[in-house]
């Protein structure tokens, strides 16, 4: 019941691949488990080892080994459903999750492995008075909470890091590598991550992604106008431009957007055989490409077309004719409605459809955002038209995440923002959902930030920033269906809903982690909690089950007890108390192929010595679980 351990992950991802290098080996408490044999290892990666000491090109900083330490530390924590604050949470597919976000992508990293298509960030940009997470690499819990007296409601770490802090750059690393490490896990092999900075932290945050996702995978910098230029600014020069930093997974993202559609041709002589037709000539010198310097004459009236000696044909003198014999050269006079006065080469449609596959019609991207993308003060005008009030200062418009989302060709990919601020990525999913009939799926991510008590949002009733995303999700697709009814589209198919979870301590007791430190009298006793319901369960155990957070739920009653059946009967689990052989024996005759219960919901012991045996009668394929 915690989060999956990034260190046993790595080992097993090098016992694949260097099986020697694994070993046994005793843990802090003595008990046998997996190691590296880091000095075979090396041996296996370098002839010429690389000591310590020995200058090499890296980038460091102070804690940098703890950053990754933590990066790779499990979590006991869990997420908790709030069906209150939810739109549809019953039918919904996309999440909005409160809490740090670093606790929550190593949470995500159980079910959402390798699932995300795109990631976009907009994190803290260290410009010297803003807050970021503080992780606290060195202090004691309780002499951090005494030395910063900065935590918001739900206990996390906010400090403001200001540029007078001899660890301004350090802090803001340290805060930055484990959450950019961990999200990597969370991407598709064909996902790419965005990533908004400006230039306090561009260089930086370039080398710490050159090291997670790989100098080789750096894809692009677009230059995103955040304003037009101001005045009063140092050096008399108006920074008016920030940067969004973008990495592949691997080479196998590659992005594109729809461009004009191309001409295609249908002629009596081809009859359902539409074409195309391109120039013949190249940019090559006849020095460079003799055998394309020739000159090509019409079999049919004999009339001749030298090759430009600067420009040559594309074809050679050799295959000219088995272009000609395969209809591929297209002569002046051949169609009326074609004004040209050189060959051109023919392309058929359903080659350039066979050649393309899902890319048809999609051309390369430039970094040259269009000119339909706004600036800061447009995304400020659309929110506080949301809100009818200034209710949120710059955020993103939605003509950039719609661009950034367009391009990553997903339309029923998953999208996540782990700092969602405002929620305009949410907003641009559903924007584009509607535009393109797509099934885009979200994932915001914010912690509880509180919000100045003495400016208006505070005033009216938004206590905290994850009160503006979720409120802003609501407005925006209250405002997107009713358009659409007015429009006369069907929005039936349309997921206007979010299911919110809350990050909270495990539903379990200490006794369930630590029974080394417990007396045995207390193992009598529920190791549930007890301010928590079994639907909190429920959502700690899905992970378990490799089920997304996402997953349709519903629940029967069998017998007089709730049954929760997710994915259909992929799972079904009780946690109800009392439950007898009937109820089991219900239950197994669904054949799920999982079912869970909680330790003690037995009525009797006799129904726990059944279990095994009326799951094997009626279900042998189920994996049973007790927590």
């Amino acid at each position: 019941m915690q989060s999956a351990d990034g260190v046993s992950m790595n080992i097993e991802k090098i016992a694949a691949l260097f099986p020697n290098c694994v070993t046994e080996t005793t843990d802090k408490d003595g008990n046998i488990c997996k190691g590296i044999d880091f000095d075979k290892l090396k041996e296996e990666l370098s002839d010429d080892i690389i000591d310590n000491g020995k200058e090499r090109y890296q980038f460091t900083w102070p804690d940098k080994r703890q950053a990754i330490h933590t990066a790779n530390t499990p979590i006991t924590k869990t997420l908790r459903p709030c069906r209150e604050d939810s739109v549809d949470f019953d039918n919904t597919q996309n999440l909005y999750i409160e809490g740090d976000n670093l606790d929550v992508l190593k949470l995500l990293r159980e079910n959402y492995l390798g699932k995300v298509k795109m990631i976009y960030i907009d994190p803290p940009y260290n410009t010297g008075n803003d807050f970021i997470y503080n992780d606290n690499f060195k202090m004691e819990e309780d002499l951090f909470s005494e030395a910063s007296g900065e935590r918001d409601e739900m206990g996390n770490r906010m400090v403001v890091n200001s540029d007078s802090n001899g660890r301004f750059h350090t802090d803001w690393l340290n805060m930055m590598y484990p959450r950019l490490k961990v999200a990597r896990d969370l991407l598709t092999e064909d996902g790419v991550i965005f990533i908004s900075i400006d230039d306090n932290e561009v260089s930086n945050l370039k080398k710490i992604c050159d090291e997670i996702y790989g100098e080789e995978n750096f894809t692009a910098s677009f230059p995103w106008r955040k304003r037009t230029a101001k005045s009063d600014v140092p050096f008399g020069i108006s920074q008016d431009y920030e940067q969004i930093l973008c990495y592949a997974k691997s080479k196998l993202f590659e992005a594109s957007i729809k461009g004009n559609e191309r001409k295609y041709y249908e002629t009596e002589d081809f009859s359902g055989k539409p074409w195309r037709y391109h120039d013949l000539t190249k940019q090559t010198t006849a020095s460079e490409r003799p055998n394309s310097f020739f000159t090509i004459v019409n079999p049919k009236n004999g009339e001749s077309y030298p090759a430009n000696p600067n420009r040559t044909w594309c074809i050679t003198k050799e295959t000219f004719e088995d272009y000609y014999k395969a209809n591929r050269i297209i002569f002046p006079g051949d169609y009326e409605f074609l004004k040209i006065d050189r060959p051109v080469l023919r392309y058929w449609k359903e080659d350039d459809m066979a050649k393309s596959g899902d890319r048809f019609g999609m051309i390369a991207v430039s970094t040259k955002l269009p000119d339909s993308v706004g600036m800061s003060q447009d995304g400020t005008k659309e929110i506080s038209e949301l809100f009818e009030s200034k209710i949120f200062s710059f955020p993103k418009p939605t003509s950039l995440l719609k661009f950034i989302v367009t391009i990553c060709n997903g339309p029923k990919d998953i999208y996540l923002d782990f700092f969602s601020g405002s929620a305009t990525t949410a907003h641009s999913v559903l924007q584009l959902n509607r535009e393109d009939a797509g099934s885009r799926k979200f994932i915001m991510v914010q912690v509880q930030e509180n919000t100045d008590k003495n400016s208006n949002t505070y005033k009216a009733g938004y206590k905290n920033i994850c009160e503006i995303g979720k409120e802003r999700i609501r407005r925006a697709a209250k405002k997107i269906k009713a358009e659409m009814e007015t429009e006369g589209k069907d929005t039936s198919k349309m997921d206007f809903g979010f299911r919110v979870l809350k990050l909270d301590s495990s539903n379990m007791k200490d006794v369930y982690y630590t029974p080394q430190e417990t007396k045995l009298d207390l193992f009598s006793e529920n190791n549930v909690k007890e301010d928590r319901t079994a639907e909190d369960l429920l959502f700690q155990v899905m992970p378990k089950c490799d089920l997304m957070l996402s997953e349709k739920i519903t629940k029967e009653n069998i017998n007089g007890k709730d049954v929760y059946f997710v994915k259909d009967n992929y799972l079904a689990a009780c946690f109800d108390n009392d439950l007898t052989d009937d109820v089991i024996k219900e239950i197994a005759k669904r054949q799920p192929y999982h079912f869970v219960m909680k330790e003690g919901g037995a009525m009797k012991d006799s129904v726990l010595d059944n279990f095994e045996q009326i799951f094997k009668t009626y279900s042998a394929g189920t994996k049973c679980m007790v927590i």
